[in-house]
């Protein structure tokens, strides 16, 4: 894979965000460029650090992760957002905000690389 792929990570549970962060740091090709505890903090930080991805949890304060994914579709298309979060039951709403991938916490290191960096799996 030539290119890097800059991620931002935004959970507003700090345990989250770190131990995501460690597993993203460890693989080749992902560079995580910034971290944020909600959606409005994820927005300045996608404005200042331009990432490819974001790592998003549904559930945040301030501004949800859902609403956040509509602002960052709107302003960045471009930028891929994968919504990860403990609640099965919000992949119809994330995906019609515009999310590209959606998985539930505690899904395996292979799913969550393969949503962040866009392979598809064949079927």
């Amino acid at each position: 894979m030539g290119n890097t792929r800059r991620v931002l990570i935004a959970d507003d549970r700090l345990r989250s965000r770190q131990g995501l962060g460690a597993l993203l740091t460890t693989q080749p090709g992902i560079e995580v460029v910034g971290q944020a505890g909600n959606g409005r903090e994820a927005i300045c930080l996608i404005e200042r650090n331009r990432p490819d991805a974001v790592v998003m949890d549904a559930k945040m304060p301030d501004l949800d992760g859902l609403e956040a994914t509509r602002m960052i579709k709107r302003r960045w298309p471009q930028v891929r957002v994968v919504i990860l979060t403990m609640y099965g039951s919000h992949e119809a709403d994330a995906l019609a905000a515009g999310a590209d991938a959606f998985l539930v916490k505690g899904c395996s290191a292979d799913d969550l690389l393969k949503a962040i960096l866009d392979l598809e799996e064949e079927a």
